[in-house]
């Protein structure tokens, strides 16, 4: 009786998939006004940033956009952020199966905290770490303590996680605006300008608090 060597079927290429280290991705900056990926796009990785997020009144939009009327009439054009918060993280790459559990550790810690307010009204610039992007931030002034505290628990959390903490001499802040390429020089050039107009704003005080 002769046996009859057994064939393997080939393995589907949907199935092969599934398994492969990273996904083929090209970024088209195009479509991201020019923004690029700062980091490999894998399958089942997500971008992960902890923040406290502002909700603003219509005078702060109209403030900024006085901010962007002065740096246009200088040839330094920006685009209005159209999210505002303060950042407690730098941005970091968390496996799918990890968010429900970080998010939990984060709920954790941060239940015993009781509400604050914040003052951002200080001009600052600030660039992304490549250095291929540029924002216009208003630092915080008043409040910076509690963010503090705020972020000892953040960096726990990323800790347990193994991922990477904050900086450590942060500046809290919101970015308000942002352009392509690094522009520091330029715009530091106005930041004194700016400041005035942010000082001279009616109400500034009220409606930068958060």
């Amino acid at each position: 009786m002769h046996r009859v060597k057994s064939q393997r079927l080939p393995i589907p290429e949907s199935v092969m998939g599934m398994f492969s280290q990273s996904e083929e991705h090209l970024d088209d900056s195009s479509k991201h006004d020019g923004r690029i990926r700062s980091f490999l796009h894998q399958r089942g990785n997500w971008s992960t940033l902890v923040y406290v997020e502002y909700y603003p009144e219509e005078e702060f939009v109209e403030l900024i956009d006085l901010l962007l009327t002065h740096l246009q009439a200088h040839k330094l054009p920006m685009t209005r952020v159209t999210e505002f918060h303060v950042s407690l993280s730098q941005t970091v790459i968390l496996r799918h199966h990890w968010i429900s559990i970080f998010v939990e550790s984060l709920k954790e810690k941060m239940t015993f905290f009781d509400r604050f307010y914040c003052l951002s009204d200080k001009v600052k610039i600030y660039t992304n770490e490549e250095r291929t992007r540029t924002f216009l931030g208003l630092e915080v002034s008043a409040g910076s303590n509690y963010l503090l505290e705020l972020l000892k628990e953040v960096d726990k959390s990323m800790e347990e996680f193994n991922l990477k903490t904050y900086h450590k001499s942060p500046s809290f802040h919101i970015s308000v605006a942002w352009c392509l390429g690094d522009l520091t020089a330029e715009l530091e050039e106005r930041q004194h300008e700016l400041q005035d107009v942010v000082d001279k704003f009616e109400n500034s005080a009220r409606i930068l608090q958060h």
